[in-house]
């Protein structure tokens, strides 16, 4: 059984809405689903909530097993059974592959970025094992932003007997297909191509378009590829769909009469689907593994900024396009699923001991569950880096859309996650806010347009506390990484940043260490008057700027900040605290 932990497991029952991604940080990500399905395909530089690109009548990507003793041969979905409101509809199921034959028992673990699936049923001689991850080790942003979903099946056998097993996945090449600007069976001018390939760490299929435009945000190349060096066998296309489910039923026949596959030659469909099957002997009450890696790169991130849309299918041209880092780090996708194979076994054994380490703490087991499942964001599309190596966020994704862009200062000012984990990435978003979305007044855009290049600026308003934040945060990350340079290079807009607090009708143009002016701030609406929560902002920031410009012998400006720190905290406490918790002075703006 797996070495992996597991901190919260879910029975049969409470599988449906379990989507774990799998991805790099800032690549976007493929997601586990609780039965073992592969759900939510974000790999093409949008939200792509509940797709699961389709081929086939409704196939979409998915791993089945062939077991044979003797002349007993079973086969089935690698799948656990779906729930019975997923079989409704007026014209059959909408639930992807729903026809399959599938195991009778599931279960779902995880301990993030670890997630096992437990298959079983009476009727088969084996139990299989799903362990699915990506690398996430603290400390090294590299290593934890493969473009990659890693799988890896352990069967095991029950009975007495050896017995030949077999396990294939099948994913299709939907490369131009980012669920927006096609619907299913309408991608036909893309003209996908999929290849075998075999180099010295992985073989399977590699994927691109001869037909997408090279600079549509859905252009890229993915692979499809296994470790394994024997009994491997794949078709780079299946049949096309001449009569309903008829190149579904020719795999599933082809698959289960010997566990291997032939080549079939699709001229009709543009969408081909890849499947790489691996064949062996499992002894009596034996094990084996099997291993799959798929990989994507996809290089054409476009611009978040709202002049800059580029919602066209195939005609976008370079100047909406910022790009992707991790792009920068790979040729194509079949390098990344190379290099990751290559480490695979370094890769593993660091992310493990960081999780194992963390789930050893004393802390209850649901506040460990919730700290590493929120580390999940960093693998979803809410993340990016540009070419550049800068980190950036929107406050949140929807189905297939960001949601608010610009590393939004005031909501970022909530996540600590980042900072300690992967110290530069944090750096990166203050020298984007200090360097990039500054003015000479001190004035900071709490949302940053892109490119950075153009006009970074993209509000004239501050927001209160997040431009707060921002000093509290360089501080804590100044501390955290040790580097004097660092914080010397940005230095000068931080004290202006906070100086901006100063200025005639600003937050605090009285200067008495008390926010009084209006007040712009993460409730998405103006504060008037003093106030607990802008006025602690304010405090914290005027004690990190004290430390910092102590630090760098800029002693007039830390008493400054010290006189204000303490005369601001005094009136705080005499005037806004009524003996149970600290109140909101309304002072109306004067007209």
């Amino acid at each position: 059984m797996s070495n992996w932990p597991v901190l919260r497991k879910f029975d049969s029952e409470h599988l449906s809405r379990i989507s774990m991604p799998l991805g790099g940080i800032g690549t976007g990500s493929v997601s586990l689903g609780g039965r073992g399905d592969l759900r939510d395909w974000e790999i093409m530089n949008i939200p792509s909530k509940g797709f699961a690109p389709k081929f086939a009548r409704g196939s979409a990507p998915f791993f089945a097993i062939r077991t044979k003793s003797g002349s007993d041969i079973q086969a089935r979905a690698l799948e656990g059974p779906l729930e019975d409101h997923e079989y409704e509809g007026s014209s059959g199921s909408p639930t992807p592959n729903h026809g399959l034959p599938r195991f009778r028992n599931c279960s779902f673990g995880a301990a993030y970025p670890f997630g096992q699936v437990q298959l079983s049923d009476p009727d088969m001689p084996v139990k299989v094992e799903l362990e699915a991850f990506n690398p996430l080790i603290p400390g090294d942003v590299a290593r934890s932003s493969y473009p990659v979903a890693i799988l890896r099946y352990t069967v095991h056998n029950k009975t007495s007997k050896a017995l030949d097993v077999s396990i294939c996945g099948t994913v299709p090449n939907f490369i131009g297909n980012d669920r927006r600007k096609f619907k299913e069976g309408e991608i036909g001018a893309c003209k996908n191509r999929n290849r075998k390939k075999k180099t010295k760490h992985v073989q399977g299929i590699t994927m691109d378009s001869q037909g997408v435009h090279g600079h549509d945000a859905a252009w890229g190349t993915m692979a499809f590829c296994t470790t394994e060096t024997k009994g491997i066998s794949s078709r780079p296309s299946w049949y096309p769909e001449v009569h309903w489910g008829g190149s579904l039923l020719d795999f599933w026949d082809d698959f289960t009469d010997d566990g291997e596959l032939d080549a079939r030659t699709d001229k009709k469909t543009n969408s081909p689907a890849a499947s790489v099957a691996i064949k062996a002997r499992i002894p009596a009450k034996g094990s084996r593994t099997f291993t799959y890696i798929i990989a994507w790169h996809f290089p054409n991130r476009q611009t978040w900024s709202p002049d800059n849309d580029c919602d066209s299918a195939c005609d976008c041209t370079t100047v909406n396009t910022i790009g992707n880092h991790y792009c920068e780090q790979f040729t194509d996708a079949w390098d990344a699923a190379s290099k990751v194979a290559q480490n695979l076994k370094s890769l593993e054994q660091d992310s493990l001991k960081f999780v194992t380490s963390f789930c050893k703490s004393d802390y209850p087991d649901a506040v460990k569950d919730a700290a590493l499942s929120n580390l999940a964001i960093l693998k979803t599309q809410t993340c990016f880096r540009t070419p550049d190596g800068h980190f950036y966020g929107w406050e949140g994704v929807g189905p297939s859309t960001g949601c608010c862009s610009g590393s939004c200062t005031h909501v970022w000012n909530y996540e600590q996650a980042v900072a300690f984990l992967f110290s530069e990435l944090s750096q990166s978003m203050r020298i984007v806010e200090f360097a990039h979305a500054t003015n000479d007044e001190g004035c900071m855009s709490f949302r940053v347009n892109l490119p950075l290049d153009k006009k970074a600026m993209s509000f004239k308003r501050a927001a209160a506390d997040g431009q707060m934040g921002c000093i509290m945060k360089i501080y804590r990350d100044w501390q955290l990484c040790g580097d004097d340079t660092f914080l010397k290079e940005l230095w000068p807009n931080v004290k202006r940043s906070l100086e901006f607090c100063w200025v005639p009708g600003g937050w605090d143009a009285d200067q008495d260490g008390v926010m009084e002016g209006c007040q712009h701030n993460t409730m998405d609406v103006e504060y008037y008057g003093p106030n607990p929560q802008m006025g602690c902002w304010y405090l914290g920031a005027l004690r990190a700027a004290e430390e910092m410009a102590s630090y760098l012998g800029d002693d007039a400006f830390a008493d400054r900040c010290n006189d204000l720190f303490k005369r601001g905290s005094k009136w705080i406490d005499d005037e806004l605290f009524n003996g149970e918790f600290y109140e909101q002075h309304v002072v109306a703006p004067k007209k």
